[in-house]
């Protein structure tokens, strides 16, 4: 768990230099996520950081705190409100300290546990491994919201491999959130790293390949852009369409911005 959660500090540490230095007016500039705030994005964070803390810790607690969170669910889009409500309820400075003591326990509390072991979740059980590379992926994306309505600098780095890993996991899920066939045929990726080191996935021998830089690949398939926002090249009918519904992340079919 050593590498993993160094890379999940060092991407809680680039928002944070972000938006440390935000005024008030600042943290409640509107994204272009779902016209959620700074100050929502963050506070989302800081939750879901909390609660994967407790699956790693307290698999009890874990249990009543998601009994807490879906009471009275009707929508998602309440649910993320209610979410949020709790960062949302407090100042900008005490949401900034909340969230940086919930991501240092979550930190320690990966560490703490075997990166095999299975946690409990929203969904299905992950390893703890795969709940720390989500919560990186989650960190990176809702990050992303931010950089682009500051138009901040943020410089790709290859902490990217994770979220790509995920992008590549998720290519069966991407089909059957959507209930569509899922394709027999495997697509090949071939992706530039930010330190230009080439990664790839799946058979060299594919007749399906998506190609570009790992940055483009990311943002797809977190759905902070469309494909043909980006410069990643689909060869093939199966990688144009899975790049086109492409969800890394679960919860109901989602697209990304237009």
């Amino acid at each position: 768990m050593k590498d993993i959660c160094k890379d999940l500090a060092d991407e809680h540490a680039a928002l944070d230099a972000i938006v440390k230095g935000l005024d008030e007016a600042g943290w409640q500039t509107v994204t272009s996520f779902y016209g959620w705030s700074i100050k929502d994005e963050i506070s989302h964070l800081a939750y879901f950081d909390r609660s994967a803390f407790l699956a790693a810790t307290d698999v009890e607690a874990f249990g009543k705190d998601v009994e807490k969170m879906i009471e009275g669910f009707t929508n998602y889009d309440d649910l993320h409100d209610k979410v949020n409500s709790v960062g949302r309820s407090l100042s900008d400075a005490d949401l900034l300290l909340w969230w940086r003591k919930q991501r240092a326990q979550l930190i320690a509390g990966f560490m703490s546990v075997d990166s095999k072991t299975r946690l409990p979740w929203y969904g299905p059980p992950m390893t703890a491994k795969s709940c720390a590379t989500a919560r990186l992926m989650e960190t990176w994306a809702h990050g992303q919201d931010i950089v682009d309505v500051l138009k901040a600098s943020r410089p790709g780095t290859d902490r990217l491999k994770h979220i790509a890993h995920i992008g590549v996991s998720t290519f069966s899920w991407s089909f059957k959130n959507r209930e569509l066939e899922v394709p027999d045929q495997q697509v090949r990726v071939e992706l530039s790293s930010p330190s230009n080191k080439l990664w790839t996935f799946g058979p060299e021998d594919a007749q399906n390949i998506v190609r570009g830089t790992a940055e483009d690949f990311c943002l797809v398939v977190t759905q902070r852009r469309r494909v043909l926002d980006t410069k990643l090249v689909c060869e093939g009918d199966i990688a144009g369409k899975w790049m086109s519904i492409a969800q890394a992340f679960a919860g109901p079919p989602e697209y990304g911005p237009e």
